[in-house]
């Protein structure tokens, strides 16, 4: 029964057997692992760690903590100067329009009350359209200079953008805006002086009358009138500079009657009288 079930296969080939754990010989095909060199472990062998560690990390945390105290006393400095900006009635402004190249502070919606924003967009407008007005009168006059005209007109036009633009914002735009931002009687007071100053000019400007250069230095109805003849195009440009005059004059008479309008039903035209006779 044994030899009936074996498990023997007649065809397979002898293979040698070999036993790992055997004495290295002649059949053995394991190879024995190489010696340890003498003093491979060596006990006494010391690590060498920097003694001066804690000593530098002591140092650094002392400049750290100058450092803090630096800072620390550096806001204190500055939250000292803010306040006492604001006890003075100093407002500081940061620049931020136009916004790819600040030059001025403007933030109606963040600063001016809600029920005068529409009023203070509109005065906006109004110093707008004057920077368009005398830069529209620049392009004019250019055209009539190129046409046989004389020179001068392009260099009073030149000046009128140069200090107009400025005075504009310096004198009463800014004024209106601290106004609606401050209720300051002051203020108002300053913006009705001065724009009325800035209507008068844009209503000459409108008409331009043959008072300087025959009127030509400001792109008037008049001037274009006396242009459209010779040349048309330069008239052209001069009557579209006088449409602008027109429309700027119109639109500035509007917001100083609604200026006046909300200034005396605050009552400070009342309170600028009392400063004015205490100040008599």
């Amino acid at each position: 029964m044994a030899g009936r079930y074996r498990n023997d296969n007649p065809f397979a080939e002898e293979e040698e057997e070999v036993n790992p754990f055997s004495n290295t010989g002649a059949n053995s095909k394991l190879t024995p692992l190489p010696h340890e060199p003498a003093g491979f472990y060596d006990r006494g062998a010391t690590v060498d760690i920097p003694l001066n560690s804690a000593a530098d990390l002591k140092k650094k945390e002392r400049e750290l903590q100058t450092r803090e105290a630096e800072l620390r006393k550096r806001e204190q400095i500055v939250r000292r100067k803010e306040e006492a900006a604001q006890r003075a009635g100093i407002v500081l402004e940061d620049k931020n329009w136009p916004p790819f190249f600040p030059i001025i502070h403007h933030d109606i919606a963040n600063e001016i009350p809600i029920h005068l924003q529409k009023l203070q967009y509109v005065a906006f407008t109004t110093y707008l359209g004057l920077v368009l007005c005398l830069f529209w009168n620049i392009i004019a006059t250019t055209s009539a200079w190129i046409k046989g005209e004389d020179p001068k007109i392009w260099f009073l036009a030149i000046i009128y953008f140069i200090s107009g633009v400025p005075g504009g914002y310096v004198l009463w735009y800014r004024p209106l805006y601290r106004a609606f931002r401050t209720d300051s009687a002051l203020k108002y007071s300053r913006f009705f002086l001065f724009y009325l100053v800035h209507i008068g000019f844009v209503i000459f400007a409108a008409v331009a009358p043959p008072i300087f250069l025959k009127g030509k230095s400001l792109a008037g109805i008049l001037p274009a009138v006396d242009l459209v003849g010779d040349n048309a195009i330069v008239g052209i440009f001069y009557f579209v500079g006088a449409g602008l005059f027109c429309l700027e004059s119109f639109l500035s008479i509007w917001v100083i009657q609604q200026v006046y309008m909300y200034f005396r039903g605050t009552g400070q035209a009342a309170e600028m009288q009392r400063q004015a006779g205490r100040g008599a």
